[in-house]
């Protein structure tokens, strides 16, 4: 299927890759480096699992269209400058907007938000903000810094925390655990030998086994809140 278009809520649109049929839906949130490769892959694989899955395009607002890779120290320094040039309200907003517009192609049952990185911590934000039906954050980058919004989350949670994660250090993961590990909603998995990043195939952190555990526990999660 080709893009699609989706229209902001403050003015303007940004595109979106669409992938599969499925009675449920499922938002992928990407990662620093645009709606690239493995965003698609992801998009793809999630297809396949019988979702109808959409991945936007988080950073239009700076640059459209990016699809940049985590290979060359010249798309690193790139996909931090638009990192740090992005909004995380008016991220949100899109893919709030994302939600909506996915609803609105077929009568979809329920619909699931999963993040990775840049995304784990905007899937925290969709379980706070808005009415997705159950979210998934693969080690998100400052959580710590939005807990104040935890008592917002009325639907299922699932983290993934690497242990030895370079951009989340172990004050801030302690930190999230400690202010959601009572909400009976929220469920943390940890991984402890693991860094960033650690199922991304190819990345330099792959870590096949955890890969499959965190997949593993993912599909089921999603399969018990969103097809159940």
């Amino acid at each position: 299927m080709p893009d699609v278009t989706i229209e902001a809520a403050d003015g303007g649109s940004f595109s979106a890759y669409v992938s599969g049929t499925g009675s449920a839906g499922m938002v992928v949130i990407q990662e620093i480096f645009g709606v690239n490769d493995v965003m698609r892959g992801l998009t793809d694989y999630w297809a396949s699992k019988g979702y109808t899955a959409i991945c936007p395009d988080l950073f239009w607002r700076q640059e459209p269209g990016i699809q940049i890779s985590d290979k060359t120290d010249e798309h690193w320094k790139k996909a931090f400058a638009l990192y740090q040039g992005f909004s995380e309200t008016k991220g949100t907003e899109d893919l709030i907007q994302t939600v909506k517009f996915l609803r609105g192609m077929r009568s979809l049952k329920k619909v699931g938000a999963i993040g990775y990185c840049l995304g784990g911590k905007l899937a925290y934000l969709m379980a706070t903000r808005s009415d997705v039906d159950a979210a998934v954050g693969y080690y998100g980058v400052g959580i710590d810094k939005s807990l104040d919004e935890a008592s917002a989350i009325t639907k299922p949670l699932l983290l993934h925390i690497a242990g030895k994660d370079g951009f989340v250090p172990p004050e801030a993961q302690a930190q999230v655990k400690a202010a959601l590990s009572k909400n009976p909603l929220v469920e943390i998995e940890t991984y402890p030998d693991d860094d960033h990043a650690f199922a991304r195939t190819g990345g330099q952190h792959y870590s096949e086994a955890s890969a499959t555990r965190a997949n593993a526990r993912t599909e089921a999660f999603f399969a018990e809140h969103l097809k159940g």
